[in-house]
């Protein structure tokens, strides 16, 4: 009896499931530097305490022009949009509490700078309909209907990325190599379902061209919410966690390209949406810098002013600068400010 065809037979499958999962590109950043300075934050997590007054800044979104939904002493849910980009009304920034709206702040010419709203004691959520099946529409109404469309930027440029103007892809960096930046792999190890979640909800939304970069030992996090080949290793010193650099080195933008990005604890908040149907907008923050007492990690509402995270864990004078971002390309805030729309460090220097 020939025995050759089952042999070839069976030595093939042995080969191929022994062959290793086609990964993405590896990409090796030449230039650049790591920048150590004092202050890094220990990997211990604090809840930051409960605060009297929130309130959402426009000027966190760069060329929108609100227009208001909530006026003052209206109540509002969490998730229900206070205001829209007068351009593109179907772009809607929400709530991160219930409570009621309690003074529009403006400034120069009648700008809107702050939406204050004092909260209620537990939080009602706006409640959304997440749908059985993902497709590119039903992921898009959805986005737009909760607000959580705002969390999606576009290079260049880094607006609020236009619904109809599809990306040639969308990127999302696992990490920061910035000076004294979060550590995604602390911060994300309970999120784990809910980052996998929201990069499924981005892959559809991509039509399967969502790129993940990852450094050495990330590969875990992103597990099979996407094709291993759209999974890319980034090797090297600062910026290599830059998204903008690993978009040039995977996918650079051409003349008249856009390419979608979206922050890891901002794909968090949109897996918990597309879990829960509620829009959650819990963040863990660093407070980092050499004129922190106690570096730490704190977990926040967006829109909670500073001085309630921050307590005594910095001595403010005159001569302290406190940075919303890293002491490179974050921009001066003060103690009476609130946390950024996007932000997950504050720094002290």
């Amino acid at each position: 009896m020939d025995f050759s065809k089952e042999k070839y037979s069976f030595a093939h499958s042995i080969i191929a499931i022994k062959q290793p999962l086609i990964m993405g590109k590896t990409v090796h950043v030449r230039k650049g530097f790591d920048i150590k300075l004092v202050g890094k934050a220990s990997t211990e997590t604090v809840q930051a305490p409960k605060s009297s007054i929130f309130a959402i800044q426009p000027p966190d979104f760069k060329t929108l022009i609100p227009k208001l939904i909530a006026k003052q002493g209206d109540e509002v849910l969490a998730g229900q949009p206070l205001f829209y980009d007068k351009d593109r009304p179907e772009i809607k920034i929400p709530s991160p509490v219930s409570g009621e709206v309690v003074e529009i702040v403006r400034g120069a010419k009648r700008r809107i700078m702050e939406v204050r709203i004092v909260p209620d004691k537990e939080n009602q959520y706006a409640s959304f309909s997440i749908p059985k099946e993902l497709t590119k529409e039903n992921v898009t109404e959805l986005l737009l209907e909760s607000g959580c469309w705002s969390y999606i930027r576009q290079r260049p440029f880094s607006t609020i990325a236009d619904p109809a103007t599809p990306p040639k892809a969308i990127f999302v960096s696992c990490f920061d190599s910035a000076p004294l930046a979060p550590d995604n792999d602390y911060i994300l190890k309970d999120e784990k379902v809910s980052f996998q979640r929201g990069l499924s909800v981005l892959n559809t939304l991509a039509g399967g061209n969502l790129n993940v970069g990852i450094a050495d030992g990330q590969a875990e996090l992103v597990g099979n919410a996407i094709s291993a080949d759209k999974t890319h290793e980034v090797k090297g010193p600062h910026p290599a966690g830059n998204v903008g650099i690993q978009i040039h080195h995977i996918n650079r933008i051409k003349k008249g390209e856009t390419v979608w990005y979206v922050n890891p604890q901002d794909v968090v908040i949109i897996g918990r949406l597309f879990e829960t149907g509620k829009y959650q907008a819990e963040r863990t923050i660093a407070i980092t810098g050499s004129l922190v007492k106690k570096p730490a990690y704190v977990k926040v509402l967006t829109g909670q002013p500073l001085k309630d995270i921050i307590g005594d864990n910095i001595a403010i004078d005159d001569n302290t600068r406190l940075i919303h971002g890293n002491v490179l390309t974050g921009h001066t805030t003060h103690h009476d400010s609130y946390i950024s729309f996007y932000e997950s460090q504050i720094s002290a220097s």
